[in-house]
């Protein structure tokens, strides 16, 4: 029998090489570009590309988390959609190149970029806006030939509160005169931060109504007012081109309540953004009940939706139930921003006569909602069965229990007392029984040992008697 001995080593390094070529035909890699499953790094300085790399094959693109541009003196712009196909990417270095221009709209779909590079190119301005969907954690800048202009105020702002790690950045620009001065020392007349002004912090509004807001700002150069609805349900109405901008809310629902609205004015300096919240009143809901269960106690559960919150009143076969020690509504949980709330009516110990239907109010100053609910805890003496207990609680019955006990008055004792008499009775007749019959066997053995025992002495007494008698013979 021949044993397979599997590759050898000139073997494996074939089906390497094979491998990896595969690889390197599906990545596509641009022209003087070098590529492998995470990272495109592209860095001739004899042969250069003169646009950002796009990998042919876009489905291998998701993969790419680095990509290293240098000394492409060619490479002039990164446009709206030259990045868009690498979601995550997470490292951007262009450095010592000939980048002029990046659009605003060029990391849109980039949100796990963290890190940019952009030194020593030939940048003149660069907006917020183009990082405003990023986090980030770095970005360097020096080395361009900025212009002093508004649109580095956000820059220089970075600079003097040293967040993104930029404050060892030796950042200048040119001023008017050409002359260069650090960033630090820009100062541009006309040019600040947006403030900006809203009608209200907080709207109350009822139900199926409407309401209107207004949002102004202030700032140089003149601000760009927008509204922030992507939370809001309800049908909106927005006019941003009025000073200052209004928003409408329609029809409003109630689940729009606690819900917030964002006012945004930005400039090429900034932004600044002021919350609105949205207060919706509405009449109560019971949303759910349901037949009881046994848990730690006796729960009906229930729910209930409604604002202002709304007041609970329990009624037992019509009657109103007032709330003891023994039955008690518990809210257990609120939400749906507070406005829904999760609880049970919970009975400790309830017997037949808590039986019946169990009826829920929910009342505030706009309405009220009624549901019921059919209980069966324990079945009663007409039933033809004896009362029965659920199977959990170890309890006796007695006339302090919600509803009462049915006492017999001659005796004073509940048909509870009166079932544990007999009880006690059956059982203190067998123990005396019992006793008597082992008093009876102790007195016939005590009888047997002394018979037996008086017959052996006798015998014996015979004994000596007989022979004293022969010996005188």
């Amino acid at each position: 029998m021949r044993l397979w001995k599997g590759p050898d080593l000139a073997q494996v390094c074939g089906a390497l090489w094979i491998l990896l070529a595969l690889v390197w035909r599906g990545l596509a890699c641009p022209q003087y570009c070098s590529c492998n499953s995470t990272r495109i790094w592209c860095n001739l300085v004899d042969k250069g590309i003169v646009a950002f790399p796009v990998l042919e094959d876009s489905s291998l693109a998701e993969n790419i988390t680095d990509i290293y541009i240098a000394n492409q003196r060619s490479l002039a712009s990164i446009n709206d959609d030259d990045i868009k196909i690498y979601t995550g990417l997470r490292n951007l270095t262009v450095v010592d190149s000939g980048l002029q221009i990046v659009s605003r709209q060029a990391f849109r779909k980039n949100l796990k970029l963290t890190y940019i590079n952009f030194s020593r190119n030939k940048l003149t301005s660069l907006t917020k806006k183009i990082f405003r969907n990023l986090t980030l954690s770095q970005l360097l800048l020096g080395g361009n030939p900025f212009q002093c202009s508004c649109d580095l105020m956000w820059v220089k702002v970075l600079l003097e509160t040293n967040s993104l790690n930029m404050e060892n950045q030796n950042i200048y620009c040119f001023n008017d005169n050409k002359k260069k001065i650090p960033l630090f020392n820009m100062h541009i007349p006309n040019c600040g931060l947006p403030i900006v002004n809203v009608s209200t912090v907080n709207i109350t509004v009822l139900e199926g109504n409407e309401t209107t807001m207004y949002c102004d700002a202030n700032g140089l150069p003149d601000p760009n007012i927008s509204w922030d609805i992507s939370q809001i349900l309800s049908k909106s109405l927005v006019e941003t081109a009025k000073h200052p901008a209004l928003l409408t809310l329609k029809n409003i629902t109630s689940l729009d309540n606690k819900r917030v609205i964002l006012c945004v004015a930005e400039n090429s300096v900034g932004e600044d953004q002021v919350s609105v919240e949205l207060n919706v009143h509405f009449p109560p809901v019971i949303t759910f009940i349901d037949l009881p269960t046994l848990d730690h106690h006796w729960c009906i559960p229930f729910s209930v939706r409604g604002n202002p919150k709304p007041t609970l009143q329990w009624f037992h076969e019509g009657n109103v139930l007032s709330e003891t020690d023994f039955i008690w509504s518990k809210i257990h949980e609120t939400s749906n921003n507070t406005i829904e709330h999760h609880g049970c009516l919970q009975l400790d110990s309830p017997t037949h006569l808590n039986n019946g239907f169990y009826t829920l109010r929910a009342e505030n100053k706009y309405g009220r909602d009624e549901r019921s609910i059919s209980a069966l805890f324990m079945k009663g003496p007409d039933d033809g069965n004896p009362i029965t207990d659920p199977g959990f609680y170890d309890y006796e019955t007695t006339s302090n229990d919600i509803g009462g006990t049915s006492t017999d008055i001659g005796t004073g004792v509940t048909s509870t007392d009166v079932s544990n008499g007999g009880n006690e009775d059956s059982i203190t007749v067998y123990v005396v029984v019992g006793i008597a019959a082992l008093v009876c066997t102790g007195l016939v053995i005590m009888l047997i040992i002394l018979k037996f025992g008086r017959h052996s002495k006798f015998g014996l007494k015979g004994f000596v008697l007989f022979h004293s008698v022969s010996l005188e013979t």
